[in-house]
């Protein structure tokens, strides 16, 4: 389906009790829809759903849009939907039926009583994270918007960085799609987790700077665990750099903005400088961008003005990377 149906007319009205709170929603359609998502655990894993029948599928993307609704949101918290969501995480095979249900976890966690209560909850945290290794796109997607909804409320954001920082898989997982994806909208929502978090935490973003020398498990199309390569983060922010910038404007700006909080530490600038190609590829990249396609001599002055942060960011990382560099040549002079 390529989109949420709209949330159903309900009957709420004709029993009394039966409305979520001050909408026309009725709680036990709701449960009627929510229940039958858990796994059933007497169930073999040879067994388990693989696809949503078309009835169950438009009924719990209802409840996706519902979830919008602070009154619906509050009141899936109280009839334990994370709870029966950790179910599927850990049991379901289907992969739109586990991306519907981080889709209505992200919803629910826009409102901040429940994303501190997600965010507390250790368990709920850790199978979050495992998602990000997830080979479905669409879940991948999700996972990323909520991660990024959590990573935007102070009062969570320190819980989720600690939780990121003590999982070194996220960072393989997180390099994988930005250097694998084609998805620009999925590249783009994992570029703004990132800029968040480096953003938020400049210890991770020198963890990660330095990382990328040991092996870790990462996605697989099967059960089976697939070894990953030896990532370094620049390498695999230019690779999506490059499947973004002529798809999506904003999501280019947030990838020079990562480059750019890389330079804001000595180990950033040296990562970028000493790669194998000594940072030719991040120079071309960033010259070929400001001299091809953006600031032309004839645009309007509108479009410089849209594309002042973009310029900025790519302006401040060629700025560090010829001072590094000048500093570098005067050194083997002396």
């Amino acid at each position: 389906m390529d989109r949420n149906p709209s949330p159903p007319c309900s009957d709420a009205e004709e029993e009394e009790g039966d409305a979520v709170g001050n909408t026309g929603y009725s709680k036990h359609w709701l449960f009627s829809v929510i229940a039958p998502a858990e796994p059933d655990p007497a169930a073999s894993p040879e067994g388990a759903r693989t696809e949503l029948d078309e009835e169950m599928e438009n009924d719990i993307c209802k409840v996706w849009d519902m979830s919008m609704d602070e009154d619906v949101a509050l009141f899936l918290q109280e009839f334990n939907a994370p709870d029966i969501f950790m179910g599927v995480f850990a049991k379901s095979k289907c992969p739109r039926l586990t991306e519907i249900c981080v889709g209505i976890l992200g919803n629910m966690a826009c409102f901040q009583d429940i994303c501190m209560s997600i965010s507390k909850d250790e368990n709920l945290g850790q199978v979050l994270l495992q998602r990000l290794c997830d080979s479905d796109s669409p879940t991948l997607l999700e996972t990323s918007r909520l991660l990024l909804t959590c990573l935007s409320q102070p009062e969570v954001a320190n819980v989720w960085v600690e939780r990121i920082r003590e999982n070194p898989s996220v960072y393989d997982c997180v390099c994988f799609i930005m250097s694998s994806s084609t998805n620009v909208e999925l590249l783009v929502k994992v570029g703004e987790v990132v800029d968040k978090l480096f953003d938020l935490d400049e210890e991770l973003m020198l963890n990660w700077i330095k990382n990328g020398t040991c092996r870790s498990v990462g996605p697989s199309v099967d059960d089976s665990p697939e070894e990953l390569p030896d990532f370094k983060i620049v390498p695999c922010i230019l690779e999506a750099a490059k499947q973004v910038r002529s798809d999506n404007p904003e999501g280019l700006d947030v990838y020079m903005h990562i480059l750019q909080l890389l330079t804001t530490v000595d180990e950033g600038i040296q990562a970028i400088v000493q790669a194998p190609d000594g940072g030719k590829e991040t120079w071309s990249l960033l010259y070929d961008l400001v001299c091809q396609e953006l600031c032309q001599p004839d645009d309007p002055p509108i479009i410089v003005q849209e594309q002042k942060t973009v310029l900025a960011s790519i302006l401040s990382v060629l700025s560090a990377m010829f001072a590094s560099q000048t500093e570098q040549e005067y050194t083997r002079m002396r």
